[in-house]
């Protein structure tokens, strides 16, 4: 593994403190939107202007790559990016926050494109799985870390914003120093909705929610332990624990989609989020069975992101597959544009706690839906879905596009393996594809 880390050090350094940056930014909104009296429903409009841009960038950059080069755009993005962290205290407007966050989601999914390209193109085919792997535990330590860092300043002061820019201008000198290729860019055209239903109505529609439920747990959070009270170092801390929950839940529920009915494994896995929110409700403001709902409900997130995207390719061919992860990652982005809003309107008009209801609820649809798909579908069989990678909700089209590719060329090489060795195995087409999943 330090063999395969020596070639992309710099890179993923630099996702840590651009990750930093933008994971204390994120909890800020809230934090410094309740000092400056900003109403539930008017952060969940800043927050889903995030994701606006967010999904624009993931649609829009490679075509600007394409046209005026990578270190041109990702060093642009990145001043965007590090201005907009500043502007926040200078303008405290909805109005205005809402721009400033259009503009860093567009900013971070470009930077996202850029950097995991250049990841793509410095891993081989036998070292990208475990390259991936390292880029998406670098991607939530550097959220969590950003979270200790809130403790350190005072929100209602510019130290914090001026600090969270700090990073992400610091993070681009061992991306930009490295010495390595300009990476080609490429991400295939995302397949239409309608097919990508007809494909997976599960895996689109639970996308979907999933969306809704990823941006509430991390724009609305911060939102939601402000305005029942809490101090900082606890704001910081239930945000962690929301994404603490996914680096140790990853590899079980990873583990169990390799050997279980997958629709099985969501439904048990929403159900869980939905039960731990229903008892974040209940516990009022217990902080610690807060900080354990947190952490159960944002466990099962980021893996059921993952698992999504291995269960849509469990029924397409290998050249299906890249068109549909682009397809799944733009049905997420309308979730998460959404998500914030209702959630933020519900707490306005029912109370705060009206968050962990709206989260229940929608990891209830996920499961109930889930449960009604198990009824009129046959199961991919067991040994024909091998491949699982962790994917987190944050990556870009490039990211997932790369996943896909790694376990096509796992399958294919452990298909000549068996080969090779004397063993029978199913060589038809339909049933080759269905082990190249994510």
């Amino acid at each position: 593994m330090l063999k395969v880390l020596s070639g992309v050090w710099a890179l993923l350094i630099g996702i840590v403190l651009i990750m930093l940056g933008n994971g204390m930014h994120f909890t800020l909104i809230g934090l410094r939107g309740g000092i400056e009296g900003f109403s539930a429903s008017e952060l969940a409009v800043v927050t889903s202007g995030y994701y606006v841009g967010f999904l624009s960038g993931a649609q829009y950059t490679p075509t600007l790559i394409r046209r005026v080069g990578h270190v041109r755009v990702f060093a642009a993005l990145g001043s965007f990016m590090s201005a907009g962290l500043i502007a926040f205290p200078l303008i405290a407007e909805p109005w205005a926050w809402t721009a400033l966050r259009i503009l860093l989601g567009f900013s971070m999914s470009g930077i996202y494109v850029a950097a995991e390209s250049w990841l793509n193109e410095a891993a081989t085919n036998e070292t990208r799985g475990k390259v991936l792997s390292a880029y998406m535990i670098a991607q939530t330590l550097g959220i969590i870390g950003a979270q200790w860092l809130l403790t350190l300043g005072d929100a209602a002061t510019s130290v914090l914003f001026i600090g969270a820019s700090i990073l992400v201008s610091i993070s681009f000198a061992p991306i930009l120093l490295t010495v390595a290729p300009a990476p080609k860019t490429e991400i295939t055209r995302p397949m239409s909705l309608a097919k990508l239903f007809t494909s997976s109505p599960l895996g689109t529609v639970g996308i979907f929610l999933l969306g809704s439920v990823y941006a509430t747990q991390s724009g609305m959070g911060a939102v939601f332990s402000t305005q029942i009270g809490m101090t900082t170092a606890q704001i910081a801390l239930f945000v962690a624990m929301l994404f603490g929950g996914a680096l140790v839940f990853q590899y079980p529920i990873g583990w169990l989609s390799d050997r279980m009915d997958r629709r099985a494994l969501i439904f048990g896995a929403s159900a869980i989020g939905a039960g731990f929110c229903a008892i974040g409700w209940i516990s009022g403001d217990s902080l610690w069975p807060l900080m354990a709902s947190a952490f159960v409900a944002g466990g099962m997130t980021t893996p059921l992101y993952a698992l999504f995207l291995a269960y849509t390719n469990d029924f397409l061919g290998a050249e299906d597959m890249p068109a549909a992860s682009g397809g799944l990652v733009f049905t997420f982005g309308l979730g998460a544009i959404l998500g914030p809003l209702a959630t933020g309107y519900a707490m306005q008009w029912v109370s705060p706690y009206a968050f962990w209801l709206v989260l229940s609820g929608t990891f209830g649809g996920i499961a109930l839906y889930a449960l009604y798909r198990m009824t009129q579908r046959s199961t991919v069989p067991v040994s024909q879905t091998e491949s699982y990678i962790g994917v987190t909700p944050t990556s870009s089209p490039v990211a997932v596009e790369a996943a896909g590719a790694w376990a096509v060329e796992k399958a294919e090489q452990s298909d000549t393996s068996a080969g090779a060795d004397g063993e029978i195995y199913d060589s038809e087409p339909a049933d080759h594809a269905n082990k190249n999943v994510i």
